[in-house]
């Protein structure tokens, strides 16, 4: 399989040219806000509006769905956001859990090394090289004042448990969901009677002290993440499930409507790798700020069981009654985020399209994220027996369906309206209506519009969206 990134970063255009765009469409629409906005903000903290958050729950069911719903080797847990603080020594992350952050001696800003203009393609190597910045002529882009060596700075929130603040009783606000599963080990297994392979996935909450986060909802400091941690025989195991993984995870994007040429995969530098990978590859989006990650896919080994077991004095060991063999089992970890998966989908779904001299904007996403499935919208507003009649409708629809009813514009601003949001199909109910008891469903990709009889919606809706479920 090719995982060498395209020759020409440039070749493939972003969905959208300026991300200031979805920022705005963002916020007018009620996808996402800045957090404490009232208060001027915090840097790097966003908050879902009702938009929002019906279009990352929706991403996070259809990620549950492909990996635990849809499979028989793969189960799912939620572990506690603070653990044992021995988990983070074990796993190396109170050690090497950092970046490199270096600061301007004029102005003290301060900026993660690998993200200044000049520094993106620099190796793992370069990256720890004290006399990089004077070698590279790497100054501050605020002020151009010179920048200091490269220090690590540990990416994890610390806070204390109990009533007195000392070295004692330190806890760590998770950074990944991982360890969860790995010190969750020998309970799920014994708990759900799983053989190797299988798999345990999990979506939640992690907390990163980002130097430089950025490019709205990309790099945050609170975030959530879609994890699944298959553990697997030893080496031969690994590497044939890590194979395998590769072109699920890049599918699963493709079949929730991402452009393919806008995904790639990208293969770690053996001096990039994380500490505990034997291989790592990223699948990448073209976003408006360039090639970025969006799901790490990575043979991470006997490291953490081993180490775990080790620190623990806990006998992690798999025994494989078809052979009598005990072991350490090895991990392929697929690695995603809730948020940027989100982004992803909202962005690549965006688009312009000239019809009859106006601009439409259409969030063309699939039906499966789309935060409403269906908007009920009345001809007439002034008719109180369409408006009843509207109102049945969608408390039938609101059974089986996210519905939305909206009578504060024209039925052509309302169409518009529902078209930015991403809503696939609209209901309108009209004079004809009370008549012949049939409706008028527009599609929002074809603009094409049929008559349906009124029992015949609700099904209708649902077998379209089966339809289209991957």
């Amino acid at each position: 399989m090719t995982t060498s990134p395209d020759p020409d970063p440039n070749a493939v255009a972003p969905a959208v040219a300026n991300l200031e765009t979805i920022v705005s469409l963002s916020k007018r629409r009620g996808f996402i806000f800045p957090s404490s906005e009232i208060y001027g903000g915090i840097n790097a903290v966003w908050d879902y509006g009702p938009l929002g958050v019906e279009l990352k729950n929706n991403t996070k069911r259809a990620w549950w769905r492909a990996m635990v719903q849809d499979r028989d080797d793969i189960v799912g847990l939620d572990a506690g956001i603070l653990m044992h603080p021995q988990v983070w020594v074990t796993s190396g992350h109170v050690g090497s859990f950092s970046d490199p952050l270096v600061e301007c001696a004029t102005c003290h800003r301060r900026y993660r090394l690998d993200e200044l203009p000049g520094a993106e393609d620099l190796s793992q190597t370069d990256l720890r090289d004290e006399t990089v910045t004077q070698r590279l002529g790497l100054v501050c882009p605020n002020d151009g004042g010179p920048l200091s060596p490269p220090r690590r700075f540990n990416l994890m929130f610390t806070s204390h448990m109990g009533p007195v603040e000392d070295d004692g009783n330190i806890v760590y606000f998770r950074p990944e969901t991982a360890q969860g599963s790995y010190v969750n080990f020998k309970n799920v297994q014994q708990s759900s009677r799983k053989k190797i392979p299988f798999g345990i996935a999990q979506i939640g909450k992690s907390f990163r002290n980002e130097i430089s986060p950025g490019n709205f909802v990309f790099r945050m400091r609170e975030f959530e993440q879609m994890e699944m941690q298959y553990f697997v025989r030893p080496e031969e195991g690994a590497a044939a499930a890590f194979e395998q993984w590769l072109p699920k995870r890049r599918a699963w994007y493709e079949a929730y409507g991402v452009t393919p040429s806008r995904l790639r995969f990208r293969e770690h530098a053996k001096d990039e790798l994380a500490h505990y990978a034997k291989k790592a590859i990223d699948v990448e989006y073209r976003f408006p700020f360039g090639w970025k990650e969006l799901e790490g896919i990575h043979n991470r080994g006997d490291f953490d069981l081993g180490n775990h077991a080790k620190a623990s004095g806990e006998n992690l060991e798999y025994f494989d009654q078809a052979t009598g063999e005990h072991f350490i089992p090895w991990i392929v970890e697929t690695a995603a985020g809730a948020d940027r998966a989100a982004f992803t989908f909202l962005i690549d779904a965006y688009r312009e399209e000239e019809v009859r001299g106006e601009t439409r904007v259409v969030l063309g996403l699939h039906p499966d994220l789309a935060p409403y499935k269906v908007a009920v919208l009345p001809l007439l507003k002034k008719r109180p027996e369409i408006v009843e009649l509207c109102h049945r409708l969608l408390g039938d629809l609101k059974r089986d369906l996210m519905a939305v009813y909206d009578d504060t514009a024209a039925i052509g601003k309302l169409y518009r309206r529902q078209d930015e949001i991403g809503t696939p199909w609209c209901v309108t109910v009209d004079v004809d209506s009370l008549d012949d008891g049939a409706v008028t469903v527009r599609d929002r990709d074809t603009m094409t519009q049929e008559r349906v009889p009124l029992e015949g919606v609700k099904r209708l809706l649902l077998d379209r969206m089966a339809a289209v479920r991957p």
